[in-house]
């Protein structure tokens, strides 16, 4: 399976990113060195579209299926493409505030501790539904390491369509995002103008 073992720290520099969209709260006292440097057009939509995917964990080729579909739905493909980004599983695990970063949210799915439905799922790229429910498996509710979490994510903020249930640890899916409601520094415009070169 490929891996991005890129530093966070330093990639969040280079891409001009907040650690905090990441669920990591470390700042980089560096600056980068290419900072002040102007980008061309192509430079600033390439920049935009590291950024979405290094936010979300995706790599090329299943970040280019993305676009691919999202072209195909109704309304902008930019806002449909950030829509599918943000309903995959392992996102709804991280914004739920069961898992303290996104990495940690796509382990926690890999290691089937996750539930849709009453059913176990262990892709982190499973597209949520609206009236979907997700929770953490019974076996794995009671282990110091959720409680840790909980700690952690107590104070996050859960985003509009989503409902979480913190004592449970179950959560529903109220309805998809909208544009609106995604807090991710991402210009999807740029991006939908780079693949439609």
């Amino acid at each position: 399976m490929a891996r991005d073992m890129v530093p966070v720290l330093k990639r969040c520099r280079s891409l001009g990113l907040d650690p905090i969209y990441l669920g990591v709260d470390k700042k980089s006292n560096r600056q980068s060195i290419r900072g002040n440097r102007k980008k061309s057009e192509y430079g600033q939509q390439l920049t935009e579209k590291q950024k979405a995917k290094f936010i979300y964990g995706v790599l090329e080729k299943p970040f280019r299926n993305y676009f691919a579909k999202a072209s195909k739905m109704k309304g902008t493909s930019g806002e449909n493409l950030m829509i599918l980004l943000e309903s995959r599983l392992d996102n709804v695990i991280f914004r739920l505030g069961f898992a303290r970063t996104r990495k940690e949210a796509r382990q926690i799915v890999g290691h089937k501790h996750v539930l849709v439905n009453g059913k176990r799922v262990n892709i982190p790229s499973y597209q949520v539904k609206a009236g979907d429910t997700v929770e953490i498996r019974e076996k794995s509710k009671g282990s110091q390491r959720y409680k840790d979490i909980l700690e952690v994510t107590g104070a996050r903020i859960v985003p509009e369509w989503l409902e979480a249930d913190q004592e449970n640890l179950s959560g529903t899916v109220k309805a998809l995002p909208t544009r609106e409601q995604i807090d991710v520094p991402v210009n999807e415009m740029l991006i939908v103008e780079l693949y439609s070169k």
